[in-house]
């Protein structure tokens, strides 16, 4: 074979390598794109699943949302000394309550009196605007309690408005009692976390406290897809 067949050759052997590698990448690529499509759908719960996992979650829990005045330094911090004085006035009142319709009648006769403690304190703090509590239904996005996710969706809610409402709200689940839970543990405690369980289903106490998980769990299988890619 003379040099100018064996420089065609290996040319086309070069170009065929180039191929190859470019072929070998978008099959890859493609495999990698199905894989990922399909553990999401088995990973993710369907929109109509996850709608009915909310609604049943929210039938058995009323949230509790403190609103500031504002979002300055002074109107959050007395936020948050009435949110303390709040909880501490409902806790004996709710504390042993095992039924949502029980928790909400009592919530509904104790909302002058919340708005009574809000207003006694704004005053003492030298503040002149009010606070208003109410007992209604709305939407909220997700929200994360410690290692427990409330999913999107509509909730009652029990709202205590300070002043304008325009701040920043500190929010907490009052049934079951989760409000009397210390704020900085980083974990739900196990006797409220059986609580929930008694009153919500087992798919239902697994959505709230799987999310995290079921997205980390689909984030580093998707790591090792491409990691295993990247290998071949």
């Amino acid at each position: 074979m003379n040099h100018h067949n064996i420089y065609s050759a290996l040319a086309i052997h070069k170009k065929w390598n180039y191929k190859s590698y470019i072929y070998c990448g978008f099959f890859s690529f493609s495999v990698l794109l199905v894989l990922f499509t399909l553990l999401l759908f088995k990973a993710l719960p369907s929109d109509a699943r996850k709608d009915n996992l909310q609604k049943g979650i929210a039938s058995e829990i009323i949230r509790f949302h403190v609103i500031g005045n504002s979002d300055s330094a002074e109107d959050q911090a007395l936020k948050l000394v009435i949110k303390g004085a709040l909880t501490d006035a409902l806790r004996p009142k709710l504390e042993h309550v095992k039924n949502i319709n029980e928790a909400r009648s009592i919530l509904n006769n104790n909302l002058d009196e919340m708005e009574t403690v809000a207003n006694r304190i704004i005053k003492e703090n030298g503040y002149d605007y009010t606070a208003k509590a109410t007992i209604e239904k709305g939407y909220f996005p997700l929200k994360v309690y410690g290692d427990l996710s409330l999913p999107p969706g509509e909730y009652e809610a029990v709202r205590v408005e300070l002043g304008a409402a325009a701040g920043q709200n500190w929010w907490c689940i009052m049934f079951p009692p989760l409000c009397f839970v210390d704020s900085t543990y980083s974990v739900v405690p196990k006797s409220s976390k059986e609580e929930l369980k008694y009153l919500l289903t087992d798919e239902e106490y697994k959505a709230v406290f799987s999310n995290r998980d079921t997205k980390i769990k689909v984030k580093f299988k998707i790591l090792s897809m491409i990691k295993d890619a990247m290998k071949d």
